[in-house]
């Protein structure tokens, strides 16, 4: 709402000579509530006016205050109870709101028991939201469903709380137990939380249902929808469907080229990512931080050096930023996977601001995937001053050794992790068959087909052997046969959740895979043999980008 007739309205009750009486502060200070930020300053002042602020008067500057200085809430809350002031319904959801901003305020809920006040939905639905911000969502379905009547803010309250702690699956029941018992009709607030539900579990299926759902019920494409459906497409690996989003949009925003510039640039389209971000400049939009480190990361994986080199210098030459950390750590990404150690050295050691440790550990990463042992060496020194037990760092620092043979070093480096009792985190790689999720580790046998899995993954290996493919033996880092090694490589994750999946779909759909690390050589040469001979497009996103398999080739380019 355009706050300048509110304004107005203010400046004639001053010259009224009305900002002294009490009946006409009331009014005031609900035009400065509605007006904060900027009319904080004066909604105080006219507060101070008040011989004696009653529950309204404290209930309107709490409000006000909530989201833009919380701290100032609470003590307006802690005064009113000094007073004598009795809160009501209205007190507590602001209250709460401040509360959850500054992550305190458990005891809150005693009180709001105490007064008599948990049996109002307003109440109610604070709470929820409340306990959702601190990830006590038990907590918080145990308050929505005790309450006697909900309405659409419960139901989307809750199902905010699941989608943002990472209980996508619950989010997504619940709203379709609010799909059937029709009580209320879900608003674009819901949505959101929805969309933000499926991105999280990567599910392209349900994605494009929750899409035909927005269509369906006459949803307008705003900003907003159209800015989440096109990140949620990307992170369910369907960089076209962000497209086809993006391109329907009548209005977009930074942030909506912002989450196509980054979908484009994790899929491996970093070229096209590029032409975006500069189809954006011309629009007129100015791009902020997280558009440049989109971009960025868009050159990294496509190698794109002297684009990327030229994006970064423009945040300050030319659009006046300063860059940020995550700015530096892009170009320190970008001379690593061009093979640029040595620069991407100096680069970190003459950077202006100090480098943090995920800085150094792409260095270090980098120097694995090299081999070169001497320059991790230097890093993992780097980074101890840091961030001395990170159990990622030691086992880069091993597999450095023993990528090029040095199998005491690795020795000792492994048994200076037992004695620091520093544990290897493991790596595992998920698969959706059917609803349902499945979990493989490397050479798990857990699974209850495991032993089928196994045979046929064995087979196709010696099938693939016929076309040309040959372990990449080097990932596996021990001081052991060639024979041992190819056994070692033949279980991984990854690996056993395709043979499951080919054992389990007898249409063509596409295989997605989920891994929380980065795919090693020999299973990216497995996959795309594995696409070629059976037809089948074969999609793993690992912890950093998209890998798309198709007809024997990597949307990657064999670059990541």
């Amino acid at each position: 709402m355009n706050n300048v007739p509110k304004l107005h309205a203010i400046v004639r009750l001053i010259k009224n000579g009305h900002h002294d009486d009490p009946l006409s502060i009331r009014p005031l200070l609900l035009l400065c509530a509605a007006s904060a930020p900027h009319s904080l300053s004066y909604a105080r002042s006219l507060f101070a006016r008040l011989p004696s602020p009653d529950t309204f008067a404290y209930n309107t500057l709490i409000r006000a205050h909530a989201q833009f200085s919380p701290s100032y809430s609470l003590l307006l809350f802690s005064n009113m109870h000094s007073a004598g002031v009795s809160p009501d319904y209205y007190t507590f959801p602001f209250v709460l709101k401040a509360c959850g901003r500054l992550q305190m305020g458990h005891e809150i809920h005693s009180l709001i028991v105490k007064l008599g006040l948990d049996d109002d939905i307003y109440v109610q639905n604070a709470l929820i939201s409340f306990y959702g911000c601190f990830g006590l969502v038990s907590v918080a379905r145990k308050v929505f469903d005790e309450m006697s009547e909900r309405d659409l803010v419960s139901w989307s309250s809750m199902i905010a709380s699941f989608a943002n702690n990472g209980f996508g699956y619950e989010a997504l029941d619940l709203f379709q137990k609010m799909q059937l018992l029709g009580e209320v009709k879900p608003d674009e607030v819901t949505m959101l939380s929805v969309i933000s539900a499926v991105s999280s579990l990567g599910a392209l299926e349900l994605g494009r249902w929750v899409d035909a759902f927005i269509y369906r019920s006459g949803f307008d494409l705003t900003v907003s929808l159209g800015t989440a459906l096109i990140d949620m497409y990307s992170r369910c690996g369907s960089i076209n469907d962000s497209t086809r989003v993006f391109d329907k949009m009548p209005v977009r925003n930074v942030l909506t080229w912002t989450a196509l510039i980054t979908g484009l640039a994790v899929h491996g389209r970093g070229r096209e990512a590029l032409g975006v971000f500069l189809e954006m400049k011309n629009s007129g939009l100015q791009p902020d931080h997280m558009t440049f480190s989109g971009v960025l990361v868009g050159c990294s994986h496509s190698g794109l050096v002297d684009e990327g080199w030229q994006i970064f210098n423009s945040i300050k030459n030319e659009f006046g930023l300063e860059p940020m950390i995550e700015h530096y750590g892009c170009v320190v990404d970008l001379l690593c996977r061009a093979g640029l150690l040595n620069k991407a050295f100096e680069f970190v050691e003459r950077m202006p601001i100090k480098p943090n440790s995920v800085i150094w550990r792409v260095l270090l990463g980098a120097c694995v995937n090299d081999s070169n042992p001497e320059l991790a060496e230097k890093v993992k020194e780097r980074i101890h001053e840091l961030d001395p037990y990170h159990d990622g760092d030691y086992v880069l620092l091993s597999n450095a050794y023993g990528g090029v043979g040095r199998w005491i070093e690795k020795a000792e480096m492994r048994a200076s992790m037992r004695e620091k009792r520093i544990n290897k985190k493991p790596g595992y790689s998920l698969l959706s068959v059917d609803d349902a999720i499945y979990e493989f580790v490397s050479g798990d046998n857990s699974h209850p087909k495991s032993k089928e899995i196994k045979e046929f993954l064995v087979s196709t290996i010696d099938s693939l052997r016929v076309e040309g493919y040959t372990p990449f033996t080097s990932n596996v880092l021990h001081d052991i046969e060639e024979e041992e090694k190819e056994h070692s490589l033949c279980f991984h994750g990854e690996k056993l959740a395709v043979a499951f999946a080919l054992l389990s779909f007898s249409d063509q759909r596409t295989i997605r895979i989920i891994k929380n690390l980065r795919i090693c050589h020999d299973c990216h040469c497995f996959m795309k043999y594995v696409s070629d001979k059976f037809e089948r497009e074969i999609i793993i996103r690992d912890r950093s980008r998209f890998h798309h398999f198709n007809k024997g080739s990597c949307s990657c380019q064999d670059y990541w």
